[in-house]
């Protein structure tokens, strides 16, 4: 039964993931592509699936594509933040202290910022580039990490193995990375997967908002935006790739904190 309830939502998961790097070559249109004889067209029109855009270009290879791309840019965001925060955490752990103390009141400062104020004004500041979309979402996604961190270092800090390593003269860094890092692995795993759903909910409000991937590049967040404006007339346009990204955001969240739920115990 537990594996079940893991299997789901990993399974939907991968499916779409699957769908999206694979099927994308094999439709006939690309997603940057205007058919002009089937602008706005409705779904099951011959050569296109789900039908077209108010532009003509093909809206079953849009939401592939831009799922593929959301999800590209999720899991570097989070990559991205899972250095940030590791290495912050597993300092401030490790020092205590004083140095403890300085680095989670700097977390608790960063914590009242509005997050998505400090994205949007890196994104007006340095320019739209996809490059720093997951740049600057993943250097404000990594507090939550840090904390995890650090909280499973104090834990270690004063481990018999810990210890011993420290008798036998082994230096800080080896000891992070050789002893302490690998035994928190699992739960640092849990908590990336539990930071990529928020990654993805945060790249797709910047990119309704016009501040996230641009044209000729599409994601979710642009095809919900698209679909919203022709809602009244094709709501399909706005069914499809908006129910792709509550899909990918539930389960995502859903595995990322049944996996918590077992290795953080």
């Amino acid at each position: 039964m537990n594996r079940l309830r893991l299997a789901l939502p990993a399974g939907l998961v991968g499916l779409v993931l699957l769908a999206a790097w694979l099927l994308p070559s094999l439709l006939p249109w690309d997603y940057r592509v205007i058919d002009w004889d089937h602008v706005s067209a409705p779904a099951a029109t011959p050569g296109h699936v789900l039908g077209t855009d108010s532009v003509g270009r093909d809206l079953l290879s849009r939401t592939l594509v831009g799922t593929r791309i959301t999800m590209m840019v999720a899991i570097a965001a989070a990559f991205v933040s899972l250095i940030i925060g590791v290495l912050w955490g597993a300092i401030a752990g490790w020092c205590g202290g004083k140095v403890d103390a300085l680095m989670m009141r700097i977390v608790d400062a960063l914590y009242a910022l509005p997050f998505m104020f400090v994205v949007i004004l890196l994104m007006v500041v340095f320019g739209r580039s996809i490059l720093l979309v997951f740049i600057g979402i993943g250097a404000v996604e990594w507090l939550t990490m840090a904390r995890v961190v650090r909280g499973q270092m104090l834990a270690l800090r004063h481990r018999p193995f810990i210890l011993a390593a420290e008798a036998a003269g082994a230096k800080a860094g080896f000891i992070v990375f050789r002893h302490a890092l690998p035994n928190m692995a699992a739960v640092i795993l849990a908590y990336l997967l539990l930071t990529v759903p928020q990654v993805v909910m945060v790249e797709s409000f910047l990119s309704f908002l016009g501040l996230g991937v641009q044209e000729p590049m599409t994601s979710l967040g642009i095809l919900v935006k698209e679909g919203a404006d022709d809602m009244d007339v094709y709501p399909i346009a706005l069914l499809v790739p908006g129910g792709v990204l509550v899909t990918l955001v539930v389960c995502l969240t859903v595995l990322g904190e049944r996996l918590r739920d077992r290795w953080a115990a």
